[in-house]
């Protein structure tokens, strides 16, 4: 039996950097996300014959499905283990995955991935996990934002702060706050230091300390702001997550420089946007791209300036979205 899943990738507004036990993904502390809607990772399942092994490829725009690179096959067979021991069953998959957006550049790729990856691994050995469930095969894979991207709308996780082993819990549904984001592109390449290793540089920064003291205060302004849909006060959180995020990143030991000129262009671009009323701002994962978030009713305005930009390669327009979906359509 095939299954296929679609899963989205999400933006962090409280973001998760800094692990207390990398190898399982158990997050310094709780990050606060808002699903994605358009830009998917897509991944086909197939149980092979019990004397089979792991299969893993990679489908292009096309449909021409070609071999994984090495280290990529290697995560996802450890991934496979982790869901086999799970289910306590020894069978191999052939496993297929496509992305509609950027691979590997800062814009949430692994947690879409492994999301699908997980959701479908679950459903093709005729297994029924609830959300919660889900969200902790997620995390299984080494992609702690995986765990959010199980879930549509506006998230949380882990759910208690007492527990970094929890599953990730719903804050609001997509429905509720209908938010757009922007992704300027300017940079497709793959980053040069993975995020796995910027949590693992990430408590060398002197910066490190003084961001866990206020996240207790930012995680609870940005759940009430998404309660009252308050754009005003959810934005400056966002984007001084997003500086703080980097700044550790830069006085990390050794450093990590993710921004490019054209980041800073973005940057820039968002601030003239808000000086002439435009209720627009940025945020970034651990890469160059930056996600611009705004209302509906600013989002031509917003696209119109981002896309003039020279440094910006292209501009993915999304917006808060349902969560992972199956679908009919496999991959081979």
């Amino acid at each position: 039996m095939k299954v296929t899943v679609e899963a989205p990738a999400n933006i962090a507004f409280i973001k998760y950097w800094g692990a207390r036990d990398l190898e399982s993904a158990l997050p310094e502390n709780a990050s606060v996300s808002m699903t994605l809607d358009h830009c998917r990772a897509r991944t086909t399942v197939e149980r092979l014959p019990a004397a089979g092994r792991d299969e893993v490829l990679l489908a292009t725009a096309g449909g021409v499905l070609e071999e994984a690179p090495v280290a990529f096959v290697a995560g996802v067979r450890r991934h496979l283990d982790q869901l086999r021991r799970w289910a306590a069953v020894e069978v191999p998959f052939r496993v297929a995955t496509r992305n509609n957006f950027p691979t590997g550049a800062g814009i949430a790729s692994s947690a879409a991935g492994f999301a699908a990856l997980a959701i479908a691994v679950a459903a093709s050995l005729e297994r029924d996990p609830d959300a919660a469930e889900l969200s902790l095969l997620a995390r299984l894979s080494g992609s702690g934002s995986a765990a959010r991207s199980v879930m549509g709308g506006y998230v949380r996780w882990p759910a208690d702060d007492a527990d970094p082993a929890s599953p990730a819990v719903s804050l609001a549904p997509a429905d509720h706050w209908p938010l757009c984001d922007l992704v300027a592109v300017v940079d497709t390449a793959f980053k040069s230091v993975s995020s796995r290793e910027g949590h693992r540089r990430a408590s060398t920064s002197p910066q490190f300390a003084l961001r866990q003291e206020r996240l207790g205060e930012r995680l609870a302004a940005v759940g009430q702001a998404i309660r009252d849909r308050d754009l005003e006060r959810l934005g400056p959180i966002v984007e001084q997550e997003a500086i703080d995020l980097h700044l550790i990143a830069m006085s990390s030991r050794p450093p990590i420089f993710y921004w490019r000129p054209g980041t800073l262009e973005v940057l820039e671009a968002v601030r003239q946007l808000r000086a002439r009323g435009v209720g627009a701002w940025f945020t970034m994962d651990a890469g160059p791209n930056v996600h611009v978030i705004c209302g509906p009713g600013d989002e031509e305005a917003v696209a119109a300036a981002l896309a003039g930009l020279p440094r910006v390669i292209s501009l993915l327009r999304d917006r808060v979205g349902t969560g992972p979906r199956s679908i009919e359509e496999h991959l081979f």
